[in-house]
């Protein structure tokens, strides 16, 4: 069973979907137990990052995801939650991932909203992509490069498209929402 975390924030529907167009079944949640017990977690993303914590710290999810030892996706938002700190109402994370989450410089470009390549890729979650490959974007607030990077892309300044720390893998894309490309990146996570 693969548990899609419920925490006032995200796009679980489209998660879900995906995750069911791949032949899996799946349980929206945030009770603790579910969390624990199931066989990969995914933490969606889209909303903002000082109320979605504040939500994981009443519901005692905040200390649950750090703990968990099945794979564990975030998603945009999701990612972000799960980095030291975000420039977003100067939010400290979950500090699974060495990484600020920083927001954009302000221009007419920001938030990034479209399709996106990669300049390095590395990890079993890209297994069968190429740099070519597009996915979709949309964030308005990006993490450093950082030790844990596994993917680089580049709008206004080179940032982590994707992390990963033992069992926790995370993308600033939404693979839900990245066509073909997107299914065989869930699809790799959800086989690890």
């Amino acid at each position: 069973m693969i548990a899609i975390l419920k925490y006032n924030a995200g796009n679980v529907t489209s998660v879900e979907n995906a995750v069911q167009n791949l032949g899996y079944s799946t349980v929206v949640t945030d009770d603790i137990e579910m969390l624990k017990s199931a066989d990969k977690v995914i933490f969606p993303g889209v909303g903002e990052a000082s109320s979605a914590m504040k939500y994981l710290k009443e519901k005692g999810l905040d200390k649950v995801i750090r703990e968990l030892t099945q794979p564990v996706l975030g998603i945009c938002l999701g990612m972000q939650l799960m980095c030291e700190s975000s420039e977003e109402g100067d939010t400290k994370g979950l500090g699974i991932f060495d990484a600020k989450v920083l927001q954009f410089p302000p221009t007419a470009l920001v938030p990034q909203m479209g399709w996106n390549n990669f300049t390095s890729l590395k990890g079993k979650l890209f297994d069968g992509i190429a740099l070519e490959n597009d996915c979709y974007f949309v964030h308005s607030f990006y993490a450093k490069i950082c030790p844990e990077t596994i993917a680089v892309s580049d709008y206004i300044l080179p940032f982590s498209a994707a992390l990963q720390k033992n069992n926790f893998y995370a993308t600033q894309f939404h693979p839900e929402k990245s066509a073909k490309i997107g299914l065989q990146i869930l699809n790799n996570f959800l086989k690890s």
